[in-house]
């Protein structure tokens, strides 16, 4: 009797000792790399910041040296705007979102202040945002007395228990909330009133055979898009992305494009990336062309770099499509991918490395 009370005591002693030993020998999972390979009590968060300010036939031989230090000079201050929210410690969201609003602030790009005309002379502005942690998004669409779009899409998504609001009753929600309202003439621009002008007058000249405009084609397609978006990933691991626009010149029959359509224009995903688009959006529709990148690299397997590569430079022409993305994955990694002669953008890691670019090479 003894000697198997001893047995079963020997028996169990071990069978601890060993659960010791290989849970204490057993690694963590985890996707952040950076985090689990640094030496105890030096560990750095990674984060990475990424954004656009539209693509298309951008070329150094139309660009005045003056005229691409101005673009160079907001990219930048734009850029460091969420880096600095980032390196503090802040979220992706807001990230995202403050540096948007530089962007809408500037009339260079095709967004907020510098919005294009509609073909009946008005600003029409689209933007949408959304959380990698939750899922959750905000849209807008269609918007005329709101100063940033993108701060109402965020407000739409943490404030009310919809995803896109459009025109007069997301404007009417933007008053309810507080926030800026200005008049729609605060969004007048020489530059953007002249380039409408310029297309209703080569309209008149370009007909097709039944007498009717060829609207898209090659007026709108060989234009520049100015769209402009932000991805962040911030020191907790969150993954957030933001878009904003004021779509087409010369629009018509309040046409809506990818900017505001969560997984066209923008996409995020903890587990996968953050992804903001820019081009020519009925064909950044048609093939979801955020949530494919993040759906290749979740079902395939694929790296963000070959999954971006993948849909921009042969999906995306396949259609008939143009443009370009900003992304940035879970692992800090960023890529900036378009089929266009140029894309304003910018980048910058967790070490403060700046890029910033404008043409194709």
């Amino acid at each position: 009797m003894i000697k198997r009370t001893f047995i079963r005591t020997a028996v169990l002693a071990l069978g601890i000792f060993c659960c010791t030993v290989s849970c204490k020998h057993t690694p963590e999972t985890s996707t952040d790399t950076t985090t689990s390979a640094a030496p105890s009590g030096q560990q750095k968060e990674p984060f990475a910041i990424v954004i656009h300010g539209g693509a298309g036939t951008i070329l150094r031989k139309n660009m005045t040296p003056e005229r691409e230090a101005e673009y160079r000079k907001v990219l930048e201050k734009a850029i460091r705007t969420g880096y600095d929210i980032l390196k503090n410690g802040g979220s992706g969201l807001d990230a995202v979102q403050k540096t948007v609003n530089v962007m809408e602030n500037s009339p260079l790009f095709n967004a907020g202040k510098g919005a294009v005309f509609t073909h009946d002379g008005k600003n029409e502005l689209d933007a949408s945002i959304m959380d990698g942690k939750t899922l959750n998004a905000g849209a807008v669409a269609g918007v005329t007395t709101v100063k940033n779009p993108i701060t109402l899409a965020r407000t739409v998504m943490e404030k009310s228990e919809h995803v896109i609001l459009a025109r007069k009753g997301a404007e009417d929600f933007a008053e309810e909330q507080g926030l800026e309202i200005v008049d729609p003439s605060y969004f007048y621009t020489e530059s953007r009133m002249k380039a409408l002008e310029r297309i209703r007058e080569r309209e008149k000249s370009e007909l097709d055979h039944d007498g009717k405009t060829a609207f898209y084609d090659p007026i709108i397609k060989d234009a520049k898009f100015g769209t402009v978006g932000c991805v962040a990933l911030d020191k907790n691991g969150n993954l957030a992305a933001a878009t904003s626009t004021g779509g087409m010149t010369n629009k018509r029959w309040g046409r809506i494009g990818d900017s505001p359509i969560i997984g066209a224009g923008t996409y995020a995903n903890n587990q996968t990336c953050a992804v903001s688009s820019t081009g020519w959006g009925e064909f950044f529709i048609r093939g979801m062309v955020a949530y494919d990148i993040s759906a290749l690299m979740e079902y395939k397997g694929m790296s963000l770099k070959d999954a971006a590569k993948e849909v921009i430079q042969k999906k995306l022409p396949g259609l008939g499509g143009n443009g370009g993305i900003i992304a940035v994955d879970h692992l800090g990694n960023m890529v900036m991918e378009f089929n266009t002669a140029g894309m304003y953008r910018a980048s910058m890691n967790a070490k403060g490395e700046l890029h910033v670019g404008i043409y194709e090479n």
